[in-house]
Formats: structure tokens, C-alpha cells, sequence
């Protein structure tokens, strides 16, 4: 498995405190079968800013640690910015990092509500040749109260991330209806974990899928699966899942 959100670089967010912290999470990465993390530390958040530069050479750091501890992950750059108005022109002056070098890009809400210049900024982030990836918006009181923001979103072209532990109902039960209904309705293309700690913000993936093959079946969960190997490769994802997923996975294709 891949998990294309998760705060596992040390000391730099709300994330993993220190190497051990990381350790101990890359540990039980490992342990619940994820081969690859992208690492995406908050950024312009109002609390946290960490530029490219920086994750970059964070993840050298912490993958020469993994390998010196013989674990089987890699983790790969990314970066989870806050949405602003000069979003691009920091992108221009490269301090900001797509998920794996690749033309996918994380944008996260407040969680109250979103921005009126929204529209215009994924429009241009896509105009530049990137394709944005809104971060967990079930979790968003707008998105929650009316639905037809993400949908006239996902419609003029970006893509969601839902995390898993909406899915397995962690974060409440009226999160999780609202999820899955995400789910069901193909406003929802990838799932990932936003694992920030292993007490309560810790992976889930495997939990997620489970349920996620149990409420609609195991295309969907090949759909996610797939779409997060696309974007580490960079290449274009599925809007909903195509029997030849299931007919790949079936035939031991991927």
C-alpha cells in the first residue's frame, strides 16, 4: 500500500515530535503493509511553515535513517499547504512541493470553511499544468452543510483525499455517513491516512479499505489503491473505478 498524506517527518509539525516518533510510526507503516509515505508536513497553516527546500532535505534524512534500520518503506516528498492567495507565485519561487515531484498537489481548507477565491485558485493552479487534490473535505463544517461546494469543485477538475480514520468513524459517526456518501457518489479519489501520531491520529489504512470493500466492494478500494500508485508515478488518475483495475488485480498485473 501507498499512503499519500501523513505527518511523519520529525519535529517540523504537529506530527511526529522526533526520530524516535517517526521510527515507531514507519514501524507500524511496515506492519500494516504500506511499502511507500509521502510525507506532506503542513504548510502556511497559521502555525507551520515548511518550504521544499527544507522537506526535501527532511526526507533524505529520514530515509537514510530507515535504511540504516533495514525497514522496507521509502518515504517520498510532498507538502500539505494551506490554501492562500499567493499560493502560486510561491510555487514559482519553488517553495512549493507536489506530492512526489509530480504534477498533484495537496491543498487543504480551514476547517470552518472555504475561501470565496477558491474557485478561481484551483482554476489557475490547473491553468499552470498542476492538478489539485483537496485534503480531507469531510471534515470541513462547510463542505458538511452543503455538499454542492465540493461537487461543483470536483466538476471543474480537482480531486479529494478523504482520510481514513472518517472512514472507520474516529472522527464520529456524522464524519464517517458523510465520507462514505463522498465515497458513493465518486466525489472521492483517494484515501490516505493524515497519520500524525500512533494514539489518536495514527494510520488505519487497512481498517479504511475493509470497510470501504464492505459497503461497496473491492473496486472502489482497487480504485484508491491504484490512483495512489499513479500519483507517486505522476501519472493521470481514475474519476471512478474501471473494471480493468479489478481485471489487472485479478490477473497479479500490480
Amino acid at each position: 500500500m501507498i499512503d499519500i498524506h501523513c505527518h511523519i517527518l520529525d519535529g517540523i509539525d504537529d506530527g511526529a515530535q522526533d526520530l524516535d516518533a517517526s521510527l515507531n510510526m514507519i514501524k507500524h507503516a511496515v506492519n500494516e503493509g504500506i511499502t511507500k509515505i509521502i510525507a506532506t508536513p503542513h504548510h502556511k497553516n497559521g502555525k507551520y511553515d515548511n518550504i521544499a527546500s527544507s522537506i526535501k532535505d527532511k526526507v533524505v534524512e529520514l530515509n537514510k535513517t530507515i535504511k540504516e534500520h533495514n525497514l522496507p518503506i521509502e518515504i517520498l516528498p510532498g507538502q500539505e499547504s494551506r490554501i492562500y492567495g499567493d499560493l502560486l507565485e510561491d510555487y514559482d519561487k519553488g517553495e512549493i512541493l507536489t506530492l512526489n515531484h509530480s504534477k498533484y498537489l495537496f491543498i487543504e481548507f480551514p476547517s470552518n470553511h472555504v475561501p470565496r477565491y477558491t474557485k478561481k485558485l484551483l482554476f489557475d493552479i490547473q491553468l499552470a499544468g498542476l492538478s489539485p487534490i483537496i485534503v480531507h473535505p469531510e471534515r470541513n463544517s462547510e463542505i458538511i452543510e452543503n455538499p454542492s461546494i465540493l461537487y461543483k469543485l470536483v466538476e471543474q477538475g480537482a480531486a479529494t483525499q478523504v482520510t481514513a480514520s472518517s472512514v472507520t468513524g474516529h472522527f464520529g459517526k456524522k464524519i464517517k455517513k458523510f465520507s462514505l456518501q463522498l465515497i458513493e457518489s465518486n466525489q472521492a479519489h483517494f484515501i490516505a491516512s493524515d497519520a500524525h501520531n500512533l494514539s489518536g491520529r495514527s494510520f488505519r489504512l487497512r481498517e479504511a479499505y475493509d470497510e470501504i470493500s464492505k459497503e461497496f466492494g473491492r473496486d472502489l478500494v482497487y480504485m484508491f489503491q491504484e490512483n495512489a500508485e499513479l500519483v507517486v508515478e505522476g501519472n493521470t488518475i481514475y474519476r471512478q473505478p474501471p473494471q480493468e483495475v479489478r481485471r489487472k488485480k485479478f490477473l497479479g498485473i500490480f
